[in-house]
């Protein structure tokens, strides 16, 4: 929820020729990656080069802003994949940041709306994401929007992510 004194977010589908909404993506993304809970340095200029051509050219791409008046606020940056146990789709939450000024007055949970409304009408089956075990604040907001950790069998354990680099 959104404190007295914080106007409603307005959240839009994220346009990638729109110089405007490419501009507040980068701004979020690099407040986010420079940040405690990214890499601690912005993203490279061929990154910033490349990136809005790359988005457009994945069909399972969907993201969302989030503006307070006209400044960004947070940003969600989704990809549909699928579920092979229930053959049916899903919705990937790869980025989703909220600028430290906006945090804790209801962005975050305005753009998992966003995402799960465009998971449902597309028939997804979920919602995924990953998250730090060190992001305590994040842990509890997806907690309360419905998140848990995931298990197919409990004597095997929670899911891990994992990755591994490539040239």
């Amino acid at each position: 929820m959104t404190s007295a004194s914080t106007p409603d977010p307005r959240i839009v589908r994220i346009d990638l020729n729109d110089p405007r909404h490419c501009a507040a993506l980068f701004s979020l993304l690099d407040e986010y990656a420079a940040g405690p809970t990214g890499r601690g340095y912005r993203l490279d200029p061929e990154v910033r080069d490349a990136l809005p051509t790359m988005l457009a050219a994945r069909p399972h791409y969907c993201g969302w802003l989030a503006f307070v008046g006209e400044e960004p606020a947070g940003v969600l940056n989704g990809f549909e994949g699928v579920s092979t146990f229930k053959a049916r789709p899903l919705l990937n939450i790869h980025d989703i940041a909220v600028s430290p000024r906006w945090q804790r007055r209801g962005i975050g949970r305005a753009l998992l709306a966003a995402a799960q409304a465009e998971a449902i009408a597309r028939g997804c089956c979920k919602l995924t994401l990953e998250v730090l075990q060190g992001n305590r604040g994040a842990l509890a907001a997806y907690a309360q929007a419905g998140f848990e950790p995931y298990e197919l069998d409990p004597a095997m354990g929670r899911a891990v992510f994992l990755e591994k680099p490539l040239p």
